[in-house]
């Protein structure tokens, strides 16, 4: 389950490197990773690592890469 978590974690750092900001909704769909406990876990992950910016605008949780 580590192994995946770590490999999803490396498709959201490359989707947001390659994107810029998004959605949730977006990153997901940029993604492709379908169980949304795997890209929370995934983002979990980026995050402990300081490796994000979440920020809430309109109600919208967008995330970035710090």
């Amino acid at each position: 389950m580590i192994e995946l978590i770590g490999t999803n974690a490396g498709v959201v750092w490359n989707a947001l490197n390659n994107g810029g900001k998004m959605t949730l909704k977006a990153l997901k769909k940029a993604t492709k990773i379908k169980a949304e406990k795997d890209m929370y876990a995934a983002l979990g992950w980026l995050a402990k690592e300081g490796k994000l910016v979440f920020e809430e605008t309109a109600g919208e949780m967008y995330v970035s890469l710090a």
